[in-house]
């Protein structure tokens, strides 16, 4: 008898282009389409817990509705909270039990698919993955610190560490996926194949607000060689297969 292979999903992040994978994750849902491990990346970690939890068209309503709210982006969100972009107000006040989109917590702890999300220890510099026991009713930090975009949003802090973006660590996370056991991957891109990133700009201004966290400046110097690794991961899956 053929044994059962493990089939996995990874989604990248990438802001506003995680429209893209929030549309395909809404296809899988239509078809019925599921996998046994799922993990995501900043923007896309919450795609996936909407589409983990079978909320078809939860995710579009935060890129075509609840975008247009000054909690979610802008001036007035950095002044009231320090974030660019609302985290609290995204993946709290609209996601929570009690939110105008709430989050079906429940849904996505009953689903046998195992969830992780990534993000980056400021104090290191390295991947944290955290899986959905990590998380509880009403609390996303981990969904939230995989999405703190240096510069733009504070790290969010768990388990007295502080987090930011899992984007600069590893934003796309197929060799962890592989040594949870994968034996096949679903690997949904926010860039083209062939894109090839440069170093970071505006390096004055992360550097100057991430001066507490060295390792994360470092990190950031790094990302454009990072993510070269992990797109030569992914092609190198590819061709395995």
């Amino acid at each position: 008898m053929e044994k059962h292979k493990k089939i996995g999903l990874v989604v990248e992040g990438g802001g506003m282009k995680c429209a893209y994978n929030a549309g395909i994750l809404d296809a899988f849902l239509d078809h019925k389409i599921t996998f046994d491990y799922c993990i995501g990346v900043s923007g896309g970690s919450g795609n996936v817990a909407s589409y983990i939890a079978g909320q078809r068209g939860r995710n579009l309503r935060f890129f075509t509705d609840h975008i247009h709210s000054p909690k979610y982006f802008g001036l007035k969100s950095l002044l009231r909270t320090g974030n660019l972009f609302g985290l609290d107000y995204i993946y709290s006040e609209l996601t929570n039990s009690t939110g105008e989109d709430p989050l079906d917590f429940a849904a996505i702890m009953k689903n046998p698919t195992e969830y992780e999300v990534v993000a980056t220890n400021a104090l290191t510099g390295e991947a944290k993955y955290f899986g959905k026991e990590d998380m509880k009713q009403d609390d996303y930090k981990p969904i939230m610190a995989s999405s703190a975009i240096p510069a733009a949003c504070r790290p969010v802090e768990i388990d007295g560490i502080p987090y930011y973006d899992g984007g600069i660590a590893d934003a796309i996370p197929v060799r962890h996926a592989l040594e949870k056991g994968c034996d096949r991957l679903v690997v949904i891109l926010s860039k083209r194949r062939d894109y090839v990133r440069k170093p970071q700009g505006m390096r004055f201004l992360y550097s100057t607000i991430c001066r507490k966290y060295p390792k994360i400046i470092e990190a950031i110097d790094q990302r454009h060689i990072t993510y070269t690794k992990n797109q030569s991961a992914n092609k190198k899956s590819s061709r395995n297969k």
